[in-house]
């Protein structure tokens, strides 16, 4: 209870420290890119689980390729030091990176708080209609893209209560552990320990397109303080946020690195194949064997050093 009080007062501080400013050359950088054709994209992210999720959705908030139709919020729930209402914080995170980018406009209902009890029965949300309309005003021949960083309850459930938006949805999900060279899979990871059966729900459903970015390949993504540092302390906002939120984030997980020179950026790793799929390779796999056999896409490897670059270059610093 301590640590969750602390927690909700950091990030409370955070954000009212931050606010007095944004991102001045950050707007005029993001105009000169605009996309003809973007991507309509919806992000379901736990985001107060971990410093990686702030990180990928301001990554996104400037990418001009995209069209983001809504920012959703997860729970967490297993995670040691999750708070009983795990996906009020993530809510509360979605809002406070949205205001400190001038987004607010964006659409940000909240999920589910708790997980799917069964394969067959959804957990509605405003997070999971959300998906369900923005599915039903696709154009014709057109999906709309739904980029899942945490659980996939709320996707899952939409999929459950209106199966008719299958064939209108691309899901890209970020989670599982995949060997390429024996082809076995894990489903002991954090995103689908946090609600199996949703993952199922995914895997098993027919001619649902689904691409994985497994943490197997998304761990090769790792950011260095010193980077974060030259590029982003110290120029306010939406920046100094992200040096504060890894600074002060208790990542009691990891013995290795107690003074967090480097942050493993899974989350990130998933924008960026999306923003630029030029810096991944795809393989297509069988599902794992408990599930429905089918082909679905993994990301079987990204180029990571260009990943970063890019990351740090789409903010115009």
């Amino acid at each position: 209870m301590i640590k969750d009080l602390y927690r909700r007062k950091f990030l409370e501080k955070l954000t009212w420290a931050c606010a007095g400013s944004f991102l001045g050359p950050l707007t005029l950088h993001e105009a000169k890119g605009k996309n003809k054709n973007p991507t309509s994209l919806i992000i379901d992210a736990d985001t107060a689980n971990e410093v990686d999720d702030a990180f990928a959705i301001a990554r996104a908030l400037v990418e001009p390729g995209f069209d983001i139709k809504g920012l959703c919020s997860a729970q967490w729930h297993t995670q040691a030091n999750a708070p009983n209402d795990s996906v009020g914080r993530s809510q509360q995170m979605n809002e406070d990176l949205l205001a400190l980018m001038g987004k607010s406009a964006i659409t940000h209902p909240m999920g589910s708080n708790i997980p799917m009890v069964s394969q067959f029965h959804a957990q509605p949300s405003p997070a999971a209609h959300l998906i369900i309309e923005e599915a039903h005003k696709m154009p014709k021949g057109e999906k709309l893209t739904v980029l899942t960083l945490g659980p996939a309850t709320n996707t899952a459930s939409a999929l459950l209560l209106d199966p008719s938006i299958r064939p209108k949805l691309r899901c890209c999900y970020l989670g599982l552990w995949y060997n390429i060279e024996d082809q076995t899979w894990s489903k002991r990871e954090f995103n689908t320990d946090n609600d199996p059966n949703a993952l199922n729900v995914l895997l098993n459903t027919q001619n649902l397109e689904l691409e994985i970015m497994t943490a197997t390949t998304s761990k090769a993504l790792v950011f260095d303080k010193k980077q974060l540092d030259r590029y982003f302390k110290g120029k306010g906002g939406i920046f100094d946020y992200l040096v504060t939120l890894w600074e002060n984030y208790d990542r009691f997980w990891q013995e290795t690195d107690p003074e967090k020179k480097h942050w493993t950026m899974w989350d990130v790793a998933a924008i960026q194949a999306l923003a630029k799929p030029h810096l991944c390779q795809k393989k297509k796999v069988i599902t794992p064997h408990d599930n429905f056999k089918r082909e679905i896409i993994i990301y079987s490897q990204i180029n990571e050093k260009a990943m970063e670059a890019d990351f740090w270059s789409s903010f115009g610093v």
